[in-house]
Formats: structure tokens, C-alpha cells, sequence
């Protein structure tokens, strides 16, 4: 009697012990009934490509990659779709049977999805938007208010080389705003994205005054840990719609789950608090 081999998928990072993912599609693939097992793999920067290479031939039909490692993938990946080459990260990777390696990134994907669910009523092109931070979440975000419409914004990181550079990249709707006035990017605002990590447990606190938050903002945080940020609190007790981040981390993980195990996962409270859960 033969059995068939069990799929098998991870993230992929350095540290990775806090990740959620595996509570995340473990919760999938219990829920939908598939033989089918995500797991934490701690893997230093040196043996990255060893390790991605050796994984298809262990049974990993894919996996997600987190930091420090989102960078590097490009260069070891045998594909690389047009959104990870403008983002300039990956943090989704499918293995093919012939071992060649995918790489994607979803982080837009999740993002734009949990606006969209957290705020229904959201529109791109009703006023500018704010943006906190310029590393790779912030690149993901940028390229999708870009696609999906917004027209102006404002961009400030505490390194403002790093805002001139995705000005450069992602052309002239990209507003950059020292830090020292990093307040001001909110008046008139109509999305405000905290996409640093500023206000996550164990990292600076977010200082930037929200004075001049509109009640008809949206805004959101890409951190989940704490779910209500300081960030979002202030915003909320001025009467703004608020989107934590939760969501974010649920629906970047949709399509590659779906194309790991072949089933697209439900995404509903019950997913919620099985992230969230002890």
C-alpha cells in the first residue's frame, strides 16, 4: 500500500518563533480537512539558499519568507513575479515539482484586502494619502494606493534618504515630508497607514502628533502586536474609521495557502481568533 506524500509548507526567517503563520494555517488546514502540515523554520541568512534548494526535494510545496530574508530571495529565486520586482521583496514562495523556485509578494494583496474589508466604504480618490515608514511594508503599500488610485502621497520615514529614494522609484505622487514635520502629513488625509514599526511591542514608541486627523480618515496600522496600537487608539477616540492589522497578515496568506494546498481558506472570526489566540 502506497501512501501519498503530505504537502508541507513554512516560514521561513530569523528569529521566526513569534510568527503567527503556523497558528494561521494550521487553523486552514484543520478547518478544511487537508493532511497537510506549516511549520516555523529558523534559517540564517548563510544557509538560505541551501536550505530553499533542499526544501522542494523534502516535501515543501511552498512558503512564506519574513525578515531578514524577504531581499535576498530575489536573487535565489528562479521566477519573480512583476509585483516582488517592483516591491523588491518576496514573502511568498511556491516550489515547483521539477524543485524551480517562485517568488511572489501578497503583502499588497493583504493590505489592500483588509482596507477594503475594515472599510467598506473606502475610497482611493477621496483626498491624499499618509504615509509612516519606508522600508518594505511601506514599498508594498505605496505600489498598491498607487494602483488602485490615490493620487497624492505623503511619504516620511525618521531617515528621509530612504523616502527620497521610493520618491525617485515610484515617481511624482510620492510627496516626501521631513520628520521633523511628520505631523502635517495627516491634515486632509484621507488614508493615514502606519507601515513603520513604531508602537510594535519591543520598538519605539509612535510620538507623531495626530492633531490634524479628519473624523473621515481612514486609517490603519500594519502592526498587530498590540492589536490596538497607540496609533489606532488616538485615531479611533477622534472619531476616525480605524483597520488593525490582523487582517493584513490573514489575507496576504490567501493565495499562497491556495496554491500550496489547493484550497482557498476561509477568512472569518474564526480565523481571526485563531491568530489571536493564546
Amino acid at each position: 500500500m502506497t501512501h501519498p506524500r503530505i504537502p508541507l509548507a513554512g516560514v521561513i526567517g530569523s528569529p521566526v518563533a513569534h510568527s503567527r503563520s503556523p497558528r494561521l494555517h494550521g487553523h486552514w488546514l484543520r478547518v478544511l480537512g487537508i493532511a497537510g502540515h506549516y511549520v516555523p523554520l529558523d534559517v540564517a541568512r548563510t544557509d538560505l539558499r541551501d536550505t530553499l534548494r533542499a526544501m522542494p526535494r523534502m516535501g515543501f510545496v511552498g512558503g512564506n519568507v519574513t525578515v531578514p530574508h524577504k531581499e535576498q530571495v530575489l536573487e535565489i529565486a528562479d521566477s519573480v513575479t512583476d509585483r516582488a520586482a517592483l516591491v523588491g521583496a518576496a514573502n511568498t514562495l511556491t516550489f515547483r515539482e521539477d524543485g524551480r523556485i517562485l517568488a511572489d509578494n501578497t503583502d499588497g494583496y493583504g493590505f489592500m484586502e483588509n482596507l477594503r474589508q475594515g472599510a467598506p466604504d473606502w475610497q482611493p480618490r477621496a483626498g491624499p494619502a499618509a504615509v509612516f515608514g519606508a522600508g518594505g511594508a511601506a514599498r508594498a503599500v505605496l505600489t498598491s494606493l498607487i494602483d488602485a488610485g490615490v493620487t497624492e502621497i505623503r511619504l516620511t520615514n525618521r531617515t528621509r534618504a530612504r523616502s527620497e529614494a521610493l520618491r525617485k522609484e515610484f515617481g511624482a505622487k510620492i510627496v516626501v515630508y521631513d520628520w521633523t514635520q511628520a505631523g502635517n502629513i495627516v491634515e486632509d488625509a484621507a488614508t493615514v497607514v502606519n507601515a513603520s514599526v513604531l508602537g510594535m511591542v519591543g520598538k519605539p514608541e509612535f510620538r507623531v502628533p495626530l492633531d490634524g486627523l479628519s473624523r473621515s480618515s481612514v486609517v490603519t496600522d500594519l502592526v498587530y502586536t498590540p492589536v490596538e496600537t497607540a496609533f489606532l487608539a488616538q485615531a479611533r477616540a477622534m472619531g476616525c474609521t480605524v483597520v488593525d492589522g490582523v487582517g493584513m497578515l490573514i489575507w496576504q496568506a490567501v493565495p499562497g495557502f491556495e496554491r500550496w494546498f489547493g484550497a482557498r481558506p476561509p477568512v472569518d472570526e474564526s480565523t481571526r481568533a485563531a491568530v489571536l489566540g493564546p
